[in-house]
């Protein structure tokens, strides 16, 4: 994993359970914690302010979010260390935290940042790509994947039910180059279908991006190893934003000796939240400690 430059960028965020992630981690003054996906650097903030003398390694893929955190966390000087990679191939050797957080979402200025290609509300190209240095995008899985394999992947990962009739209409249109190109495909796909509360494109872009930056793959690769990174009694706070991270944080940590799950249930935006911060309506946190050895 590549250590980077200290830098400015634009790139901000509301942190999600902001309140809950600060009172789960039970964060001790002098205490060292790992934040996997620090984005604009918003948790990892409050994080250090609430925890004096703390230590902080934050992580991110995409060099714009890491560049924003550098910014966002700089009056916190030599307490911040920031690492540039994906936090499934982090390797802390022998250091241990005293709390870990991942935040699974994709920040609103990712969305909001048009050449991104994570949103169907602007045309751009189908990109969806976290690190942008790496070579597979979202066109490539659309235009060269074959209709059962597409199909598979918007059911799989997007648990979309119409997905054999989506991928048979793009197939028979493609190539296709932007986001608006598929999020009117699927929406023709889906004209005699019931109006439903969300956009009809919003589980194959989902399901895209999932498999763009193998999200699953690398969340179960975090959940194997991260217990091992916690001290005794060390917490552990994981959000997650749709019902396929949640699931496999749920039963992974049911059946792991290392840890005790703190609640049966996750923890949900208030009303109050959601109204000031729409895109956390979907967001859970669950916790779990480190069991003594």
């Amino acid at each position: 994993m590549q250590k980077l430059p200290l830098s400015s960028s634009d790139f901000s965020h509301v942190p999600v359970l902001a309140e809950a992630v600060i009172e789960g981690l039970n964060l001790q003054p002098g205490g060292r914690y790992l934040d996997v996906t620090v984005g604009g650097g918003g948790h990892g903030g409050l994080i250090l302010a609430a925890a004096p003398q703390s230590q902080l390694v934050a992580i991110d893929q995409d060099p714009v979010a890491l560049a924003a955190a550098q910014s966002h966390l700089a009056a916190f000087g030599d307490r911040v260390e920031f690492v540039q990679g994906n936090f499934a191939e982090f390797d802390p050797g022998s250091v241990q935290f005293d709390g870990i957080l991942a935040d699974l979402g994709v920040s609103s200025p990712q969305f909001d940042a048009p050449e991104r290609g994570f949103s169907f509300r602007h045309p751009a190209p189908l990109d969806m790509r976290m690190d942008p240095g790496q070579s597979l995008t979202a066109a490539e899985l659309i235009n060269h994947l074959g209709e059962k394999d597409l199909a598979d992947l918007f059911y799989t990962y997007g648990e979309e039910r119409f997905s054999r009739r989506i991928a048979r209409r793009i197939v028979a249109q493609r190539p296709l180059h932007t986001t608006t190109e598929l999020a009117t495909i699927v929406c023709q796909s889906l004209a005699r279908q019931p109006r439903q509360n969300i956009h009809p494109a919003t589980r194959v872009f989902q399901a895209l991006r999932i498999a763009v930056n193998r999200e699953l793959e690398v969340l179960e690769t975090f959940l194997a190893h991260s217990p091992d990174w916690l001290v005794p009694g060390g917490r552990l706070a994981i959000i997650s934003f749709h019902s396929l991270e949640d699931r496999r944080v749920k039963h992974t940590w049911r059946s792991d000796p290392r840890l005790k799950v703190l609640m049966k249930k996750p923890i949900i935006p208030g009303m109050s939240e959601i109204e000031h911060n729409p895109r956390s309506r979907s967001a859970k946190l669950r916790l779990a400690e480190r069991q003594s050895a």
